[in-house]
């Protein structure tokens, strides 16, 4: 099979590990940069060119779109499914999924336990309202946020009153959550292909930190989920519509709360912590997927 790898560079573990999995399984395989890619629509078929060479004879495509490009990465996946190739990422589910509030509120509206959350976009009536997010601290997200970055921690109305005036003077989206202590700093990243959770692990920041993300010096190690926890993974990946997804839930009184749906989940952790070669699972969908059409 012709596969292609959208990714703004090679040299990222994950386009790596995806590369080295397809070359393993005898496909060929191209790396292009979604960035430099140009889509021509017409009546008479779509095209796609990338540095000025038009780019036909696929049969399917592994998005990689980082959250600065969501946009344009959108436009390409979308652009190729037009074309017939199949993508293990669609462009209105990664749309739905990268959107923190889109995604509470498909989530919450199907019965998944979620963090209770306030989306704002102006203070002036923010007295009124925020006591349906009860107890401090409280979580203060932007909305387009990502690896940690944008999630700050009020420990009080003060904190709170001004931070969000700071965010919403600069024109930010943000979301204000319940802070759930019983989850002690941790959370678990499910990692679902086609319909199966293929490898979890629990993260655990690292002391003085609130935030359990890798990228800001948590600790990981491979954990068996709960009955619960895996419904609600595959469940949560089955409403946003995705193929391939890193579910994040934090363990609570109430039972697992997820807090996000990663439409473009990074390998590097995950395999790395489980030793499951996640790669080649996304391959193997890839084959099932083509072959099935």
């Amino acid at each position: 099979m012709r596969l292609i790898i959208f990714s703004r560079s090679g040299e990222l573990y994950s386009t790596r590990s995806l590369y080295r999995a397809a070359k393993g399984r005898n496909h060929y395989v191209k790396v292009i940069d979604h960035m430099y890619c140009d889509l021509v629509v017409s009546d008479q078929g779509n095209k796609l060119f990338y540095h000025g060479q038009e780019i036909k004879g696929y049969d399917g495509a592994i998005p990689r779109i980082g959250n600065t490009v969501t946009k344009h990465g959108g436009a390409v996946v979308r652009h190729i499914e037009t074309m017939g190739i199949y993508s293990t990422l669609k462009a209105e589910s990664l749309m739905r999924a990268r959107d923190k509030l889109s995604c509470l509120q498909l989530l919450a509206a199907s019965g998944i336990k979620v963090p209770n959350t306030l989306y704002s976009a102006n203070d002036m009536f923010l007295d009124d309202v925020i006591d349906e997010i009860k107890d401090y601290p409280k979580i203060i997200k932007l909305i387009s946020g990502t690896h940690g970055l944008g999630v700050m921690k009020a420990d009080n109305k003060g904190q709170l009153e001004s931070t969000v005036e700071m965010l919403l003077g600069l024109k930010q989206k943000i979301l204000i959550q319940r802070f759930i202590k019983e989850s002690s700093g941790s959370d678990i990243r499910a990692f679902v292909v086609d319909g199966e959770v293929v490898a979890s692990m629990v993260r655990s920041a690292k002391d003085g930190e609130f935030r359990s993300n890798l990228h800001r010096g948590a600790t990981a190690q491979k954990i068996v989920l709960t009955n619960e926890e895996r419904e609600t993974a595959l469940k949560s990946t089955r409403i946003m519509g995705l193929d391939v997804a890193g579910v994040d839930m934090l363990r609570s009184d109430r039972g697992p709360l997820v807090i996000e749906v990663n439409a473009s989940p990074g390998l590097e952790g995950i395999e790395t912590v489980t030793k499951v070669d996640v790669a080649k699972k996304i391959i193997q969908l890839v084959e099932r997927k083509i072959r099935g059409k």
